[in-house]
């Protein structure tokens, strides 16, 4: 194996270090900011193990892509010097970025959906409203004639 392969696979596993701490740092920073009495809160241990999961396949298949799989020793600790890199500069940007991307893209998105989902609540009140309207006579005459027909004794 050449050096330059050896230096771009060190590089893909620095990069799987930084990819991998911004997973589960965004994994975190999402379970920690859900209400105390959610779903995703109670269970945020199996979310962390999950994305864990994710990361460590996900590098592998980088490590297979780069290298058919061959596992250096020094790949675990290009991976720890990308966990590394990512808490030291890469957070604030990362960040930022998902800041950004929550605002301008996620919370519109959002918005519509709740819009969408509140006219449809209100064109099935209206059609509900409009069948009880199109049945009260109907109903009143049913307990009209119940009350006649089946008189009780005590009436």
């Amino acid at each position: 194996m050449s050096l330059s392969v050896q230096f771009l696979s060190l590089l893909a596993m620095i990069g799987t270090g930084v990819a991998g701490g911004a997973l589960i740092d965004l994994i975190q920073t999402g379970t920690t900011n859900m209400g105390k009495r959610s779903f995703i809160r109670r269970h945020a241990i199996w979310f962390e193990a999950i994305g864990w999961i994710v990361v460590g396949c996900g590098s592998f298949y980088v490590l297979f892509l780069v290298r058919d799989g061959a596992w250096r020793m020094y790949d675990p600790i290009a991976q720890i010097c990308g966990l590394l890199l990512y808490a030291s500069i890469f957070h604030k940007p990362f960040r930022l970025v998902g800041r950004i991307i929550l605002l301008v893209v996620v919370r519109p998105i959002l918005f519509v959906l709740r819009i969408i989902i509140s006219i449809i609540r209100r064109i099935i009140r209206i059609f509900i409203r409009l069948i009880i309207l199109l049945f009260t006579p109907f109903i009143r005459l049913y307990q009209a004639l119940r009350r006649k027909l089946f008189k009780t004794k005590e009436d």
